[in-house]
Order: structure tokens, then C-alpha cells, then sequence
């Protein structure tokens, strides 16, 4: 079997890819990275990454390094003023709250959400229950290390 008309794969759905990548703030702080530990390896399309971040990996192939700007919409959503509750001092039995502090508290579902403590006035709590990326523009730098076809198991 000859190479000679092997092309390389480019990134779409179904493919494995392993990549590093390196997510970071307008200002440049890092948010996330795998520069220090192994890369990171999904398919595209399995929920792993938010679609805003797949999308401009498609179409690539092992070898590219580059970074995209992630907006805000694409990435985790735009903060949202409806996600912010007041609760009871009360309702918190097992910790005090402080801001500042991220605490799981029930959904509706029975499943966890995660909000952060934003302001403790008297018996009100202010918690705000947006992603803590919300609103933020991010880059999303990556290097491609592999694409291959899927493997089902």
C-alpha cells in the first residue's frame, strides 16, 4: 500500500483529536491549561467543549498552532442579572457564607449548581449563580498534536 496519496486528516466531526490548549482571560491570565500535564484528547461533537470552541477547530489538521478569540456568546454565555438570588442567612446550614466563596447549592432537578457568594448584607445573601466566565471574552490558544477517525468500542 503506498503513501503517497495520503492526505492529511482535518479536524470534523467524529474525529478524535488531541490537542494542548491554553485558555485565557482579556488580560491575559491563564483560566485553564494543558501546557503542564498531558493534552488534552475528546471527539469533536462529545459535549467536551462548548460548541463556540470546536467550531474554529474544524478543518484543521495535527501541527497547527494558533489561537482563536472566543466571544463571550460562543463561549460560556453573557452574564446574566436573573442568575443572581438573594437568599437567607438562614438557608445555609452547614457553612457560614463569605464572599467571594463558591458553594454548591440544589437545583430545581435535584442537581447541583454552582454560585458564588457576592455580597452578605445582614440576613441576605446575594449568590450568583452565572458561570464565572460569563461575559468574558476569551482566547483560546491550541496545538493540534493528532487527528484520526473516531474508533467505536
Amino acid at each position: 500500500m503506498s503513501d503517497s496519496n495520503h492526505q492529511a486528516l482535518r479536524i470534523d466531526e467524529g474525529m478524535d483529536i488531541t490537542l494542548h490548549f491554553t485558555l485565557k482571560l482579556e488580560d491575559g491570565t491563564v483560566v485553564d491549561s494543558t501546557r503542564d500535564k498531558k493534552p488534552a484528547s475528546f471527539q469533536l461533537g462529545d459535549g467536551n467543549l462548548p460548541p463556540g470552541f470546536e467550531h474554529p477547530l474544524k478543518g484543521l489538521e495535527a501541527g497547527y498552532a494558533g489561537s482563536f478569540e472566543i466571544a463571550p456568546e460562543h463561549a460560556f454565555g453573557q452574564h446574566n442579572p436573573q442568575n443572581i438570588q438573594l437568599l437567607k442567612r438562614d438557608d445555609f446550614e452547614s457553612e457560614a457564607p463569605e464572599v467571594g466563596m463558591m458553594m454548591s447549592f440544589a437545583d430545581a432537578g435535584g442537581g447541583e449548581l454552582p454560585g458564588v457568594i457576592k455580597r452578605i448584607d445582614g440576613e441576605q445573601v446575594e449568590v450568583d449563580f452565572n458561570h464565572p466566565l460569563a461575559g468574558r471574552t476569551l482566547t483560546f490558544e491550541v496545538e493540534v498534536l493528532d487527528v484520526k477517525p473516531a474508533t467505536t468500542h
